[in-house]
């Protein structure tokens, strides 16, 4: 399965699993997986010791994992955070906006969007009509 991110499709590289919110181990760094229903009071209050988060979309019409990224980001997660599942091409942008650092997608999806499709997304910041309105705090002034 690739992992897209701004520069491309690479091999994942995270060397451990993913583990369920209820099924986290006492200690130690952990990867949680998290479905788009998730309750966040678990993760939240393991936040320090999680790596990675990955997100599933079930459907590229579900939004909730854009809503799940912005509340982790928000909590002071900073490890990464991955979409995975149907996210389109044409939802990296927002994807990034909200909070992930890369997409997982499976080969089916990557045939049919290639990796041309995902890299003329890649520069999210720009066309950001937020910013524009000056509603962002990076936005430039």
């Amino acid at each position: 399965m690739p992992i897209v991110t701004d520069t491309g499709f690479r091999a994942d590289d995270l060397d451990h699993g993913f583990t369920a919110p209820d099924a986290l181990p006492a200690n130690g760094p952990i990867a949680i997986d998290l479905g788009p229903d998730a309750d966040l009071a678990p993760v939240l209050a393991r936040l320090g010791d999680a790596t990675a988060i990955r997100v599933a979309f079930p459907s590229f019409a579900d939004g909730r994992g854009f809503t799940i990224a912005r509340q982790l980001r928000r909590a002071g997660f900073t490890g990464r955070l991955r979409a995975a599942g149907h996210v389109l091409a044409d939802q990296y942008a927002m994807a990034r906006r909200a909070g992930f650092d890369e997409v997982e997608i499976d080969d089916a999806l990557a045939a049919r969007q290639p990796e041309d499709q995902w890299r003329a997304r890649a520069d999210w910041r720009a066309h950001d009509y937020q910013a524009r309105l000056g509603r962002r705090p990076d936005a430039a002034a």
